[in-house]
């Protein structure tokens, strides 16, 4: 478990099933939790960086509506006003705790370019030596499925980009399910979790089939993309319930939960 409990730099990203509820609003208490245990790793000597969905989901939410609207321009408007609810509660709760945040948006043209690449790369590093603990979320009041090459499609693959990007020890992805099952837990109640997986196999990729929730984008199938992602750049990922988020405590206290997929030639 030295991967883990060693872990100096984390990526976190949480999705906006685990962020919001039914309604769409944001769960305050369980983000209120959340950015009180990120305090307390970072309190501990660890670096965290934040990736956040919800944008849209908080959207759509404070603005009263129930399905999302099939025209872009409506989408990347709703964006617009969650990200800034998002950021104002991210600002309030990290804040009651003594801790600075930074938000950081990206699209994957960004990261695709050399130069700007390496100026995204510099802002994390000089935050990150602050103390300061970056919110990320891709822009979604600018990259649309139109827009070629320059969404990432999902925060998951985001979480990995910005794992590899920071150079992190770990990726921690917390979700609606508490990790990747032998079979859909939700149809089979003979389902069992699958603690480790050693290099990720077609066989894997399969077992990760399904789409996300109704609030949000990802899948398991996203997540194993994501964790496969990171350990091409020898990162360990770790696929969890987001339900309780002071479960983080107990995982880098050594206690097996989620599945932790691992690089090939990982030992555990």
């Amino acid at each position: 478990m030295s991967h883990i409990t060693q872990a100096k730099r984390v990526v976190v990203k949480v999705g906006t099933s685990t962020l919001t509820y039914e309604t769409g609003r944001l769960n305050l208490r369980r983000v209120e939790e959340l950015c009180k245990v990120l305090c307390g790793l970072q309190n501990e000597g660890r670096e965290v960086v934040l990736v956040t969905s919800g944008a849209v989901g908080v959207g759509m939410g404070k603005l009263g509506l129930h399905k999302h609207p099939e025209e872009i321009e409506q989408r990347q408007a709703i964006a617009a006003v969650g990200q800034c609810e998002l950021m104002f509660m991210y600002d309030k709760f990290f804040g009651e705790y003594n801790h600075t945040v930074a938000q950081v948006l990206l699209t994957k043209d960004v990261v695709q370019d050399t130069v700007t690449k390496r100026n995204v790369e510099n802002t994390f590093q000089t935050l990150l030596q602050r103390g300061i603990i970056p919110v990320v979320n891709e822009n979604d009041s600018v990259a649309t499925d139109e827009l070629a090459g320059k969404n990432f499609g999902d925060n998951d693959t985001l979480s990995a980009t910005v794992a590899t990007l920071t150079e992190a020890d770990l990726l921690v992805i917390l979700t609606d399910i508490d990790g990747l099952y032998s079979s859909d837990p939700r149809k089979d109640p003979k389902a069992q979790r699958i603690p480790y997986v050693y290099g990720i196999t077609d066989e894997i990729r399969a077992l990760a089939g399904g789409a996300g929730s109704d609030r949000g984008t990802g899948g398991m199938a996203t997540k194993v993309t994501a964790a496969c992602i990171a350990n091409d750049a020898g990162i360990p990922c770790v696929v969890m319930s987001g339900a309780n988020p002071r479960d983080l405590y107990d995982l880098f206290d050594g206690v097996v939960l989620g599945t932790t997929f691992l690089p090939l030639g990982a030992e555990n």
